[in-house]
């Protein structure tokens, strides 16, 4: 029955061998670096149609809260569309820094890519 040193020993050599890095598996990850640049741009480009999305939103509620409070003088939805409008700027300015944090990221993996 062999020791236990002897099987460690044994197992040392294949280990070391996988360990070391080959060139050939250095080559599939510029295509998948390349892969993720480009859905990552395609997420970029959504994140800031929704970000174009909510900007036309919130000139829209500005419209309707002053037609609601104003010309409609229906004050009892006033601070309902003051909290719709209130959420979609909260929206607004979360999407902005999504944006430019992601922005940042694209630009990371374009220069390694």
């Amino acid at each position: 029955r062999p020791k236990k040193a002897e099987i460690e020993n044994k197992k040392e050599p294949a280990a070391a061998e996988s360990a070391v890095p080959k060139p050939e598996a250095e080559k599939p990850a510029q295509p998948a670096e390349s892969a993720q640049l480009e859905k990552s741009l395609a997420v970029l480009s959504k994140l800031k149609e929704l970000e174009f999305h909510s900007r036309a939103n919130i000139e829209k509620l500005a419209e309707l809260s002053l037609t609601i409070e104003e010309e409609l003088e229906q004050k009892a939805f006033a601070d309902a569309i003051g909290a719709v409008y209130a959420a979609q700027d909260s929206f607004q300015s979360k999407i902005l820094k999504l944006i430019e944090n992601y922005q940042a990221e694209c630009a990371r993996l374009s220069g390694s890519a």
